[in-house]
């Protein structure tokens, strides 16, 4: 009687460590799948927007910049100005808003000239350069009336005038230059020498900047806003505008490692924008992404923290991890804009 009551408790012990047994080898062989698929989807190459080309008088322009670029920003005001986004929605009170408010000289140059950039400007191209610890030397070539107005009787006034490599140059200040390189084109430069690199250029930019062309590259859309930052320094303070207005995106410190940025925006039937981070690594990019998808649904989920009208646009934002890059890509129709004019 015993001994078959010890041998159904071998029975039953040994049934419990086979299901236990399995049971672990189940859940082993589950997480090596999952293991398996993260490794693939983070080494997969995903299908991207093929990027547009840049105009004629883009790669002209660009071609031109002197030495190497921390950030080049391109905003095609004419374009915009054509759009379905800035004729049919945005209100007539903030089409003549100033773009930006420059300061010292510059700033009194335009009032004098009574120029509007918002108008006044078809295309506007600057690069940016970090010279010394905190310097930041610039270029900026802008066409359109706003080259008539700033006469040339204007400029001596404001400054000197001196003649640079043929061309007939005025310095305001030692900070800010100012050339034409066409009727309808000025060039404003942070030094002499930035000035006479754009009006003699020394070789290829696009030979000579292999990263900010790489970057440039990754900028989808060409014709309205864009800009390409292959500087960690300007990248990191494009981060921390875009992620400013959310605290728990700003808060992940893994966001914080991304190297370079490029973004671009186009406005035709609405509004549609990518930006693309990219990382050291291709595993930082995988948690970057990640992490940033969690804080973008949990804000989204939030009622007390967000308004349906933000909780829709949230929805209309994708995140998406390729190689070593976080693209973010959000395209808002036109309905979106109309139907919340209509409300009010």
């Amino acid at each position: 009687m015993m001994g078959t009551e010890a041998e159904e408790g071998r029975k039953t012990t040994g049934g419990s460590l086979k299901k236990g047994s399995g049971l672990l080898m189940m859940i082993s062989v589950i997480g090596f799948v999952f293991f398996l698929t993260v490794v693939a989807w983070i080494n997969w190459p995903k299908t991207r927007i093929a990027p547009e080309p840049l105009s004629a008088e883009q790669h002209s322009l660009i071609n031109r910049i002197p030495g190497n670029s921390d950030a080049i920003i391109y905003l095609g005001m004419k374009e915009i100005r054509r759009s379905r986004f800035w004729q049919e929605v945005l209100p007539d009170s903030l089409k003549t808003i100033p773009l930006f408010q420059p300061p010292g000289k510059l700033n009194l140059l335009l009032k004098a000239a009574s120029v509007n950039p918002a108008t006044d400007i078809d295309a506007l191209l600057m690069s940016f350069r970090r010279q010394g610890y905190r310097d930041q030397n610039f270029l900026a070539v802008a066409n359109g009336p706003v080259a008539g107005k700033i006469s040339d009787r204007l400029l001596k006034r404001s400054g000197t005038a001196i003649t640079l490599k043929g061309y007939a140059c005025y310095r305001l200040d030692s900070t800010l230059w100012l050339s034409r390189s066409a009727p309808d084109e000025i060039i404003l430069a942070g030094s002499q020498a930035m000035l006479e690199g754009f009006l003699a250029p020394s070789g290829s930019f696009f030979q000579r900047d292999s990263l900010a062309v790489a970057m440039m590259q990754k900028a989808v859309y060409k014709s309205h806003l864009w800009f390409a930052l292959p500087s960690a320094a300007w990248t990191s303070s494009a981060l921390e505008s875009l992620t400013s207005q959310n605290s728990d995106v700003n808060s992940l410190g893994n966001l914080n490692r991304i190297q370079h940025l490029a973004l671009s925006v186009r406005f035709n039937e609405g509004i549609e924008a990518e930006s693309e981070w990219v990382y050291g690594t291709r595993r930082a990019a995988w948690f970057a992404s990640t992490f940033l998808w969690g804080a973008l649904k949990l804000s989204g989920l939030s009622e007390e923290r967000s308004t349906p009208e933000i909780r829709n646009l949230l929805e209309r934002i994708r995140i998406q991890q390729n190689l070593e890059s976080v693209i973010i890509h959000t395209k808002l129709p036109l309905e979106i804009f109309t139907r919340q004019k209509e409300e009010r």
